[in-house]
């Protein structure tokens, strides 16, 4: 298909971060777009505040033929009461993943960042580079960035920056010409079934990309390693010594958890690199970043001035604001890895007591990770679980909150649940003291408790 042929787009489950991105470069570009979604959200209202109409809720009525096109997520039903009207009235309908994919067709340099944590921290960080060295580059990250004022830009260049996720497999429809790999773990498992499987779609993926790529890789993640011998980009290894081309050293921490490094590039010392983000897992991120830039002649002093303006994307250890004189973070961190490194990352910090209010995020993910959620989440001093959200699934699995209570139970820590977010709001105002720091942590509706605590 080409997209230049299609002029009126409608999109099914407009209000997800990735869609409301493509959304709103289709209007930059003067498509005609507007779609649904199933209930209204902060998105939603972000999209129709830009005029973009949103339809709250998915009927066949919404479905006219004045529509050329149908975009749909990978999460939506192919008995959707918008898909089967398209259909009927003999609408193309094209996946989210695909139709992205055709967007990068349009674009000489597509620089995709991969894997299964860090993407849009990573993304970001090169995002901001570019910018910062005058690249004028188009953006789509999965999450809003103040430097965007949203979570997408139309630049006038050939570079396009974009997060490539694994789920459903639709980074393999990009059009690519370098990448980032940050790491391959275990999750989307309702989709992919087993590590092996994931790592033989990161194959493919990395397969992809040309001769006259690059393609930056964790040297310290085998499996992400092994990635050098399935492509035929230039490969630049990232790690935590000089087995790694890129390598980081002399790591301190300042009161605000604050992370400063040496960065050398085959024993060469290439400059000391300051961050306004947590964590060792951000010292390793920016790493990537600085690789990936470096080869795109980005000069490193460029590329830590960048680096220091990024204080963090939305929803990844976002400081929200005081509550009851405690700090309060909200982070969208849903599987076991990604807490671990959270956890890590507000260690440095100083504060008295933790309090995390935890949700699950899919039925099919807790019951893969049980144990090592429990295991994550015995770190904070305090924890509070809430419902599981469902996202596109139905309990099959027969798993509830007081499964993942059991868990931690067993490793000799306490935990709740508590179902109302008012109910957890009044909980912590009760037992939340001065000096502590409060942690709402989950890919779904948690977030809305730390908009309650901080309003």
């Amino acid at each position: 298909m080409n997209i230049k042929d299609y002029k009126n787009i409608y999109m099914v489950g407009i209000g997800g971060i990735s869609m409301s991105g493509i959304a709103e470069i289709l209007k930059k570009w003067n498509y005609n777009v507007w779609g649904s979604d199933w209930a209204r959200s902060g998105q939603t209202d972000w999209l129709e505040n830009n005029g973009i109409k949103v339809n709250i809720g998915q009927v066949k009525e919404n479905i006219t033929d004045e529509i050329d096109l149908v975009v749909y997520t990978a999460a939506i039903k192919q008995d959707n009461p918008e898909l089967v009207r398209a259909r009927e009235l003999g609408i193309p309908t094209i996946e989210r993943g695909d139709f992205l994919g055709e967007i990068t067709k349009l674009f000489k340099d597509t620089i995709g960042i991969a894997g299964t944590h860090g993407k849009t921290s990573t993304t970001s960080m090169v995002s901001y580079s570019f910018l910062e060295a005058d690249l004028d580059p188009s953006i789509q990250v999965g999450a809003n960035l103040k430097a965007l004022n949203g979570n997408y830009r139309v630049g006038s260049s050939d570079y396009f920056i974009i997060e490539a996720c694994e789920y459903c497999e639709s980074y393999l429809r990009f059009k690519q010409r370098s990448a980032i790999v940050l790491n391959i773990d275990d999750d989307h498992l309702d989709y992919f079934k087993n590590i092996d499987n994931i790592k033989k779609s990161f194959e493919k993926y990395v397969s992809l990309l040309p001769s006259d790529g690059y393609l930056v890789l964790n040297r310290d993640d085998e499996r992400c390693y092994d990635l050098r011998n399935s492509t035929k980009a230039k490969v630049i290894t990232v790690g935590k010594d000089n087995k790694a081309d890129w390598y980081y050293d002399n790591v301190s921490y300042d009161d605000d958890g604050y992370p400063t490094y040496d960065a050398y590039y085959k024993g060469e010392l290439k400059g000391t690199i300051s961050l306004r983000v947590t964590g060792l897992h951000n010292v390793f991120n920016s790493l990537c970043c600085i690789a990936l830039c470096n080869e795109y002649g980005i000069d490193i002093n460029i590329i830590a001035k960048a680096l220091l303006k990024y204080d963090g994307a939305s929803r990844r250890l976002e400081y929200k604001g005081m509550f009851n004189g405690a700090k309060v973070f909200d982070d969208y961190g849903h599987h076991p890895t990604e807490i671990n490194a959270t956890v890590m990352g507000i260690k440095n910090k100083k504060y008295n007591e933790s309090w995390v209010v935890f949700e699950a995020h899919t039925y099919s993910r807790l019951v893969a990770h049980l144990k090592e959620f429990a295991q994550s989440l015995i770190h904070f001093d305090h924890i509070i679980i809430i419902d599981i959200y469902a996202a596109r699934e139905v309990n099959t699995y027969n798993i509830t909150e007081d499964d993942l209570i059991k868990e931690i139970n067993k490793l000799g820590k306490e935990a709740i649940h508590i179902s109302n977010h008012e109910d957890v709001v009044k909980y912590l105002k009760d037992n939340v003291k001065e000096g502590d720091i409060i942690l709402t942590l989950g890919a779904g509706n948690v977030t809305k408790i730390a908009s309650l605590l901080v309003k």
